[in-house]
């Protein structure tokens, strides 16, 4: 693997391709052998990934970490447009372009339960969540010790797909022993509805004062509704729950360079200003996002 050029902060490499393996319905897990982002990347951070040597298209895509086993890095990407689909025909020993890590990435903070809620390809940081809160792995520079205590004593994924067929990775998940709330747009798998019928549910069990986070990833629509879900949730029971979302807003350069991936956060002052998804997110707090 020979490196193309680093900075600090993130490296950029050309790196090899070492298995391919599908989820469900068009969606797959690639694994990268790049030990210097694998050892680095904590959850909640993307990489940008393109196959080496393309020209068309000529940009990365971002992904954010599904895994990592090692010094290999694992991202799930569902087959969409031009890039992914030359993803879908990389076999091992193929080579792709990879920079990283990059963003901001969740805050971890220790709460009694966690709930994430995924809709779309948005599952695809939670199940390093996942482990790393139930005591499973650590991800980034800080290894486990071998007596570490869960951040969490629950993790709940709400997950939301058009049908049975798009879920994708849900025996990760159950291995890592995280409970599912499944919702499907024609009731093929799980509940008839939306996720968010599914976090309304999760939010109204759940009677404590404290103790209960919340993070969501997924389409904009959906990003939009669980805030205003939480937000209202809030309101009415006097108690605020914790909120963040990462934006899957599409970029260009994933450095801050070309500013085409910007959102609208609010500031403490009420107005609200562009923030760079890439640099300042892809996290940001589901109270300062300002949804048009």
């Amino acid at each position: 693997m020979a490196e193309l050029s680093s900075c600090p902060g993130y490296h950029y490499r050309a790196a090899q391709v070492v298995q391919q393996v599908s989820l469900g319905k068009d969606t797959y897990r690639l694994r990268i052998q790049c030990p210097q982002i694998a050892r680095a990347i904590r959850v909640g951070q993307f990489v940008m990934v393109r196959v080496h040597g393309l020209q068309d298209p000529l940009l990365g895509r971002a992904f954010a970490i599904y895994d990592t086993d090692e010094d290999c890095l694992d991202i799930a990407y569902l087959v969409h447009g031009k890039m992914t689909h030359q993803f879908e025909l990389l076999r091992p020993g193929d080579q792709v372009d990879i920079w990283g890590p990059l963003g901001n990435g969740f805050s971890m903070a220790p709460t009694d339960h966690l709930v994430m809620v995924a809709g779309g390809i948005g599952q695809t940081p939670f199940l390093a969540m996942a482990q790393h809160y139930l005591g499973r792995r650590r991800y980034g520079a800080a290894e486990m010790p071998a007596d570490a205590e869960p951040l969490a004593n629950r993790v709940t994924l709400c997950y939301g797909a058009r049908n049975a067929e798009y879920f994708a990775g849900l025996d990760d998940f159950r291995t890592a022993a995280v409970e599912l709330r499944l919702t499907t747009d024609d009731g093929s798998l799980g509940e008839k509805g939306l996720v968010t019928d599914a976090l309304q549910r999760v939010l109204d069990e759940n009677t404590r004062a404290d103790g209960l986070r919340v993070c969501a990833c997924g389409p904009e629509r959906m990003l939009a509704s669980v805030c205003e879900l939480v937000r209202s949730h809030n309101l009415n029971t006097d108690r605020r729950i914790p909120l963040e979302v990462s934006l899957e807003t599409p970029m260009a350069c994933g450095i801050g360079i070309c500013f085409s991936c910007v959102a609208k956060i609010r500031q403490l002052d009420g107005s609200w200003d562009y923030r760079r998804t890439c640099i300042e997110g892809p996290v940001f707090c589901g109270e300062a996002i300002v949804w048009d």
